[in-house]
């Protein structure tokens, strides 16, 4: 036993180098962009009101990667921008598009650390100030069903891409991220949570009469990959018109981590154990998404009532009471991680900001000019100083939660709480069998249950996580461990226990 103090010695003297990590820092300085990536076509009903009929609209996106980079299976995180669902030139002239200033700094941040980001376009079209509020609700619960057959279509399209066309993104098809800001938050966090049209079917929410707003031969299937066709009145569209194409059918839409900064969710009852972890983002005075669950305002001057709507604040405790957030439930203990504990204790993948105006929904969005889309007298906030102090905050939040939910290896040694260092014995601790074959199996006394098993490999990179044990008794799988020396961080609630695993 004697021999292995210093080898514990050397991989703590390991770990607690500080060095750039990619993912978890920028390592690249330079980016490459592809732009005006053609990722599907599907039915817009933007125009409707000039051209009276949906017609179809190449869906765009910009590539970024970091230059230089000799990897070839990358995670990816696909981005949605903010806007209402409507064109600059109806929302004010500062955002509502893929150029938007605040999200490529986000995707720029991105590829430098390693990641390929694309940011996306989505199809546009929301009546928000219709004198009507079912049309309104009508208009604004098919915008985002439109952005989530978009968003899945665009996994669908680096599948694809991957598969059939030598993978020119060099991205892989299994590590994948969806991050929306503002209006793409909605569409973020319903594509994680929507599993089947029906979950849209609400009475009185998302309800005309008798009749759900959504219907699937009419509006085409969730995934994009089915026509839909408008019947003609009731529907607001011409008889034959067609809403929905069919776009990269034989390949799943499935991906690991849904992040929202400053969205909201449809309906909470999304939620289930099957979706994967949200990480949530918001100002808790937020005047147009709410904080919690309360109904969507129209911004001002119209400041006119949509539907009731769920911002982080109650999501994301949704997702933890039914163990979404199981993978990166982590003790992390990096200052921006200790004031999200802080302020939400014991709530995994949720961020508050805090906010003296109370004006201020989104205080990382700025624009690139005074009038970046050419609408006169926009006045655009081009405060980028201050815009990239909250970017700086939301990318570190991101970053180590996106390696536990994409498995990307990263070392979270110097991310992890230390709290007191316990001996195996005063715990109980037995791990057995120590060298092991395929299972090792850790047993403690009644009185010290183990909370958390982190298991990390030589160089100090976490390997495994088993959260939420609970138990004084656990059996680990060896998976697809290699031969050779690990170590194993048992976690209690008033300390921990580090011990050796060999697996033969």
């Amino acid at each position: 036993m004697k021999k292995l103090l210093p080898i514990i010695a050397l991989f703590t003297a390991i770990c607690s180098v500080t060095a750039q990590e990619r993912y978890l820092e920028e390592v690249f300085t330079d980016v490459k962009v592809t732009n005006d990536v053609t990722y599907g076509v599907n039915a817009t009903v933007l125009y409707m009101p000039v051209l009276g009929q949906a017609i179809p609209e190449a869906l765009k996106m910009d590539i970024y990667e970091p230059d230089g980079d000799t990897e070839t299976a990358r995670p990816l995180v696909i981005m949605f921008h903010t806007g209402n669902f409507v064109p600059p030139t109806y929302n004010g002239g500062c955002s509502g598009t893929r150029k938007d200033a605040d999200i490529v700094e986000m995707a720029k941040r991105l590829a430098r650390m390693g990641y390929v980001a694309a940011s996306a376009d989505y199809r546009l079209g929301w009546d928000p100030t219709n004198a009507d509020q079912t049309t309104r609700i009508y208009t604004l619960i098919h915008a985002a069903y439109r952005g989530v057959q978009d968003s899945r279509t665009a996994v669908r399209y680096f599948k694809k891409s991957a598969a059939e066309n030598s993978n020119p993104y060099g991205i892989d098809p299994n590590k994948i991220a969806l991050w929306g800001n503002g209006t793409g938050g909605y569409i973020s966090y319903a594509s994680a949570t929507l599993d089947t049209i029906t979950d849209t079917w609400i009475p009185g929410k998302f309800f005309v009469g008798s009749n759900p707003m959504v219907i699937e031969f009419i509006d085409g299937n969730l995934e994009g990959t089915s026509i839909g066709i408008s019947p003609g009145a009731p529907v607001p569209f011409p008889a034959g018109d067609t809403l929905s194409y069919i776009n990269h059918p034989g390949y799943d839409d499935d991906f690991q981590l849904s992040i929202s900064v400053g969205g909201a969710l449809g309906d909470t009852s999304w939620i289930d154990e099957n979706d994967p972890p949200m990480l949530g983002l918001q100002v808790k005075s937020d005047p147009f998404a709410p904080y919690n669950t309360d109904v969507l305002i129209v911004p001002p001057p119209f400041n006119l009532p949509v539907v009731e709507v769920s911002g982080s604040g109650d999501a994301i405790v949704v997702g933890n009471n039914v163990g979404t957030q199981a993978s990166i439930d982590h003790p992390f203990i990096d200052p921006v991680s200790a004031h999200a504990e802080a302020v939400n204790p014991g709530i995994a993948g949720l961020y508050t900001f805090f906010s003296t105006d109370p004006t201020e929904g989104s205080p990382w969005n700025y624009a690139g000019a005074l009038e970046p889309y050419g609408v006169a007298g926009s006045n655009c906030d081009t405060n980028s100083v201050a815009s990239k102090v909250f970017i700086d905050t939301i990318i570190t939040y991101f970053a180590p939660r996106a390696c536990l939910a994409l498995d990307l290896g990263c070392n979270l040694f110097g991310y992890s709480a230390t709290n007191d260092q316990l001996d195996a014995a005063q715990v109980g601790l037995v791990v057995s069998p120590n060298p092991a074959s395929e299972v090792v199996r850790f047993k403690t006394s009644d009185e010290y249950p183990i909370e958390n098993i982190y298991v990390y490999d030589l160089t100090g990179r976490l390997v495994k996580a088993h959260t939420k044990v609970q138990n004084s008794q656990f059996t680990m799988q060896r998976n697809s461990l290699t031969p050779g020396m690990y170590y194993a961080k048992v976690m209690f609630k008033n300390g921990f226990v580090t011990q050796p695993v060999m697996f033969k």
